[in-house]
């Protein structure tokens, strides 16, 4: 109970942090569009997409150091922390320094070879893939302070930092929609600064607050230690890795076939995506903590509850954003955008649907983490990963869509979900009638009728405003009722009863 209540407390946090973020960083999308153009905004995207690639990187590499200081932290041992702390942040170094060689020498083949550039950006393209390596190299280095922080479950901290984060971002779309500068060598230039800046704020607020930020190599260096979080890491790295090159991927094939302008479309899409999807991601947030210690304390029952009840909630909290937007997606991006590139609305209803079938299964994959043996998962995920883009080239050069693409990964979603599951019951002792009995089932169930009833405003001739007010209100109506009686079991509203009687009487105050 008392960590149901951390769990809520610390993702309250979390949505408030997302309510003031998700505008702000939808209407910085809206500015920078409009100051680089659909041409640069798609160039960006396809040469600059390393940035939403390190998103997958950055949180695998910190969820990694982040299970391992949270187990110790569940075993009481601080010494072993520090020495955690200290090892993360050799490890991280290497692979940082390792990363800019490997995509220098990359980014030389991809910028010439590959990439469908307009001769006359060309130049400008590799100023951006400078710009975004140096990003990345900072990135990576403020990986340990991630993960101490998210073990610490700070997420008033972490809130805040995303915060100001947001909004940054919006200043510098302000800027350079009024620079006199190459707007997109500006944009570039400005989103590496803001790595730099990051990292030095996580640093100081780090070794300010917390006993383990110590960094003394001599003292608290450990080889064997430092082999078993490099081989945890690589692990994970390589299933991260590989998810990042898929996704990157995605972006490149839909260049060689169709061009920039369509790239544009891909990347208003992901950030439609990023942004709702993150209202869930953030229970992932709060939730990994609890999962990780409860299994260093050699508590398995607990993890695996905690896993269960996060898959569902985590999942109800995306649907709750989704439906609406999903029925209403031409209109929000009329609102939003004021020229709406061609497939970006067919795109981001395809990417929704298959973010709610990942969330399905996402927090069995930190519990697979948790209990440490991910070897053999990594690999297999690893070589699924690469499965919709090898088909999606064969179909493109069959003259199929461009959005097959997205249905070919929505398959592979489907896919990835049952490894998920053999693995969760082979390593963690998971019984897949029950995870889809008490998850699955009731998680679709809900999702179906609660879009069957937030159809129906459509079937009648109403103002546009009126219809999308009329949707939101019938979705979240008919979220509250069903997911009460059909998506929740009786567990599960004895746990949250408590907290919306607190909650109450708070209001009543």
């Amino acid at each position: 109970m008392q960590a149901a209540h951390r769990v809520a407390k610390n993702t309250g946090i979390l949505y408030a942090k997302m309510v003031i973020t998700v505008f702000i960083s939808l209407y910085s999308t809206r500015l920078i569009l409009a100051a680089l153009g659909v041409t640069d905004f798609g160039l960006f995207n396809v040469v600059g997409g390393i940035i939403s690639m390190l998103s997958f990187l950055n949180a695998s590499m910190a969820g990694a150091t982040q299970r391992f200081m949270s187990y110790a932290q569940g075993e009481g041992d601080l010494e072993k922390v520090k020495r955690i702390f200290n090892m993360s942040t050799v490890l991280h170094a290497g692979i940082a320094v390792l990363m800019v060689v490997v995509l220098e020498i990359a980014g030389y083949f991809f910028l010439n070879d590959v990439l469908n550039i307009a001769p006359d950006r060309l130049a400008v393209a590799k100023i951006i893939y400078h710009f975004m390596v140096v990003s990345t190299f900072f990135t990576v280095l403020s990986v340990p302070y991630e993960a101490v922080v998210t073990s610490h479950e700070n997420m008033l901290f972490y809130a805040i930092e995303g915060i100001i984060e947001a909004v940054i971002k919006l200043g510098i779309a302000l800027y350079i929609t009024y620079s006199a500068h190459d707007h997109l060598v500006a944009y570039g230039f400005l989103m590496a600064a803001l790595s730099i800046f990051l990292l030095i704020l996580r640093r100081v607020y780090c070794h300010h607050y917390y006993a383990e930020c110590v960094l003394d190599f001599r003292k608290y260096y450990e080889k064997t230690l430092l082999k078993e979080i490099s081989s945890f890491a690589g692990w994970s790295l390589l299933g991260s890795g590989s998810s990042m090159l898929a996704n990157y991927g995605q972006g490149i094939v839909i260049n060689m076939f169709f061009g920039t302008v369509v790239n544009a479309a891909q990347g208003i899409a992901l950030q439609m995506g990023g942004q709702l999807g993150a209202f869930a991601n953030t229970m992932m947030k709060a939730l990994n903590p609890i999962i990780d210690k409860s299994e260093g304390a050699g508590n398995r029952s607990l993890m695996l509850k905690a896993t269960m009840s996060g898959s569902k909630i985590s999942f109800y909290l995306l649907m709750f954003f989704y439906i609406p937007s999903i029925i209403e997606m031409p209109y929000i991006f009329k609102l939003w955008l004021k020229n709406v590139p061609e497939y970006a609305i067919l795109f981001c209803r395809l990417g929704l649907i298959r973010n709610l079938i990942d969330q399905l299964f996402i927090t069995l994959t930190s519990a697979i983490a948790a209990v440490g043996n991910i070897r053999k998962y990594q690999i297999y995920n690893s070589i699924l990963t690469f499965f919709p883009l090898v088909i999606s080239y064969i179909l493109f050069l069959l003259d199929f869509p461009v959005h097959t693409i997205y249905v070919v990964f929505i398959i592979y979603s489907l896919m990835s979900g049952i490894l998920t599951l053999y693995f969760a019951k082979s390593d963690c002792g998971l019984s897949i009638f029950i995870y889809l009995k008490n998850v699955v089932v009731p998680c679709v169930v809900s999702f179906v009728l609660i879009m069957f009833l937030s159809y129906i405003p459509l079937l009648f001739n109403f103002n546009q405003n009126i219809r999308l007010l009329s949707v939101i209100a019938i979705s979240s109506i008919s979220f509250l009722i069903v997911l009460w009686f059909i998506g929740l079991n009786t567990q599960e509203r004895v746990i949250i009863k408590p907290l919306l009687i607190k909650l109450k009487l708070k209001n009543n105050k």
